[in-house]
């Protein structure tokens, strides 16, 4: 696309954004919003509350609702170990993941389907 017709391209959405800004601003519903916000805001400023505060003031059990940090730290249960035998070899590799050096070589080596099928626990 040539810088000129994304030139004119992006004129046309800012044109259409700012028709419907335009349109919005006469929104009696928008203007009641935008003027409370403003009432409130001034209003905490004048007492020294934050929107935190009036929350705690108007719904004190709304912090035990709130997903804290802690609880989105679930531990999961322990990933268990697999044990491979290399037929080959005799070597025996255990594991709880897939990214063991040994393994690895392995699964290069010989294939990752065969190497699977050398799991004994």
């Amino acid at each position: 696309m040539s810088r000129l017709a994304e030139y004119r391209k992006l004129e046309q959405q800012l044109a259409a954004q700012l028709a419907e800004l335009e349109s919005m601003k006469s929104d009696s519903g928008l203007k009641k919003e935008m003027e409370f916000e403003s009432k409130l805001r001034a209003l905490l400023g004048e007492y020294g509350y934050s929107l935190k505060d009036v929350i705690n003031l108007l719904d004190p059990q709304a912090v035990r609702r709130a997903p804290t940090s802690e609880s989105k730290t679930v531990s999961r249960k322990p990933r268990q170990v697999k044990v491979y035998k290399n037929p080959y070899t005799g070597e025996v590799v255990e594991t709880k993941g897939g990214n063991q050096r040994t393994l690895k070589q392995w699964k290069t080596e010989y294939g990752a389907d065969i190497v699977e099928s050398w799991l004994t626990k």
